[in-house]
């Protein structure tokens, strides 16, 4: 009895990108025919342990315009829709798919995000929206009020000492330097 290993699936609204993983896979079989149905067979390891996967894809596909790719670690399959649209799931079937099939977060795109010349995120118009006025707690000057208050603080209430108490020496005059004894103005 064949196993069947690990495939994974994401689509474009144009291809299906299935990847099979299967290291050190031999005698590689793959058959594609236009109705959609998929079918793979390898064997893998010492042992020569056969791995098979067959389903029965959600729509038809472009045979010629779909590619192959064998590779050490795994078998990926570039498939070409014949429609250019989104399919709701990768089986014909309905319900579970089987637990060997998976989706493919690293190729993934999700319909509403893909933009028809691959543009990238960073060319987002955001139109007039000013994004200094939010405040996010972002890096210096996000609070022009609160830096300018902070320049007319004394920085030295930080880094005093506690006053010592009534006849006990401070640590300076145990050094024989003398203290000002000067009273604290703020207080």
């Amino acid at each position: 009895m064949s196993r069947h290993p690990t495939v994974k699936w994401a689509q474009s609204s144009d291809k299906l990108f299935i990847t099979i993983d299967l290291p050190d896979a031999l005698d590689v079989k793959l058959k594609l025919e236009p109705e959609g149905k998929f079918f793979f067979s390898a064997t893998s390891g010492a042992e020569r342990i056969p791995y098979e996967v067959d389903i029965d894809l959600y729509d038809k596909v472009d045979v010629n315009e779909s590619k192959a790719s064998i590779g050490l670690r795994n078998i990926c399959y570039l498939v070409k829709k014949a429609e250019n649209r989104w399919w709701s799931r990768l089986l014909k079937q309905e319900g579970k798919p089987p637990i060997f099939l998976k989706v493919d977060w690293d190729k993934w795109v999700d319909e509403d995000e893909e933009e028809p010349e691959n543009k990238s995120g960073s060319d987002m118009d955001f139109g007039d929206f000013d994004f200094s006025n939010l405040n996010m707690g972002g890096g210096q000057g996000s609070d022009a009020d609160a830096a300018g208050k902070d320049d007319e603080i004394d920085d030295d209430s930080d880094t005093e000492e506690e006053p010592s108490a009534v006849g006990e020496p401070d640590a300076e005059d145990s050094h024989g330097v003398e203290t000002g004894g000067k009273p604290d103005a703020r207080a």
